[in-house]
């Protein structure tokens, strides 16, 4: 088991979710001492044969504590991959992780993603190109394979050969979408097999689980959390600190971290109907340890003004933490 200073922290990128506004919020507010959090941000795409502006701002934004967030592209073929990282090796750019693991059924039937382990020349392709990239570090995170769970195989070599910092691996396949069992049996075949660093990544959900899965799987370097990130925001800082948080605090944290997200998002858009879309989708995560009819009143609020009293009513209905 590697001592704790060597051992990675990282918040997995969700699209609309980890943009900016979350990934500055959360590390102000839910600060690692020993385990400095790396964050990756959404992937950046091809839009008409170019990068997505919006993917590019978001990937570039401004860095966090003094470290930037990793940029993620998606992409088909070593084409797409060359576009994307010129665009980000010209804003400065100088670390970028290669999605092989979305699930997202039109990227996947378009061979991006976990479309993508299974086409192993394409995946040649874009290990060759990345050499052009000497002084990009470059990483990958990946499931299993698209409908195979044995599909990693036919590409591993490749992924080996690649110039790689860490691979970060889920595992399931990209049928299986979030939910089924995590196929462990397959990722502990997956992890001796892969020549780099490996990152666990997939259903952490509380402190307790980071310390099992290092009992089980020894030669992880690290863990990557996504989802469980947003159900529970303090979820690494109560790790690192060896002690869970009463849950009265972890709610009016989870609550505070919402506030300030849902408050740059009204400083950055305009109109309610665009505000509402942003801030919205974290209650499918954020709203976990609340009452369900209360959380579904916010998520139902059609205006600004329906929210926030919906809030209010929430946050009314639990013990402040002081």
């Amino acid at each position: 088991m590697k001592t704790d200073s060597q051992f990675a922290i990282m918040s997995a990128p969700l699209q609309g979710l980890t943009e900016a506004e979350f990934r500055q919020t959360h590390t102000q507010l839910f600060p690692m001492s020993r385990h400095p959090m790396r964050y990756f941000t959404p992937f950046v795409r091809i839009e008409k044969g170019e990068p997505r502006r919006r993917d590019i701002r978001d990937a570039t934004s401004a860095p966090l504590s003094g470290q930037a967030a990793t940029p993620q592209i998606i992409c088909r073929d070593a084409e797409e991959f060359t576009i994307l990282t010129n665009a980000l090796a010209e804003r400065g750019i100088d670390r970028i992780d290669i999605n092989l693991g979305c699930p997202f059924p039109p990227q996947v039937r378009r061979g991006r993603g976990a479309g993508l382990l299974g086409s192993p020349e394409r995946l040649g392709g874009i290990a060759d190109a990345m050499r052009s990239f000497p002084a990009i570090s470059f990483s990958v995170k990946m499931r299993l394979g698209a409908s195979d769970a044995r599909e990693w195989t036919d590409s591993i070599g490749i992924i080996n050969s690649m110039p790689l910092e860490f691979v970060a691996i889920h595992p399931r396949t990209a049928t299986q979408l979030y939910s089924g069992d995590l196929l462990l049996d397959q990722f502990a075949e997956t992890l001796s097999a892969t020549a780099h660093p490996v990152i666990y990544n997939g259903d952490i959900t509380e402190p307790g689980q980071i310390d099992r899965l290092r009992e089980r799987f020894p030669k992880i370097a690290g863990v990557m959390i996504g989802r469980g990130l947003l159900m529970r925001p303090s979820l690494c800082v109560e790790w690192e600190q060896g002690a869970q948080w009463p849950e009265e605090q972890r709610r009016a944290m989870a609550l505070r971290l919402h506030a300030e997200i849902l408050d740059q998002y009204r400083q950055r858009l305009s109109g309610d109907s665009q505000i509402l879309s942003k801030i919205k989708p974290f209650w499918e995560y954020i709203g976990t340890p609340f009452d369900r009819k209360a959380v579904k009143k916010i998520i139902k609020a059609g205006t600004i003004a329906n929210y926030l009293t919906a809030v209010a009513a929430l946050e009314s209905s639990i013990s402040a933490y002081s």
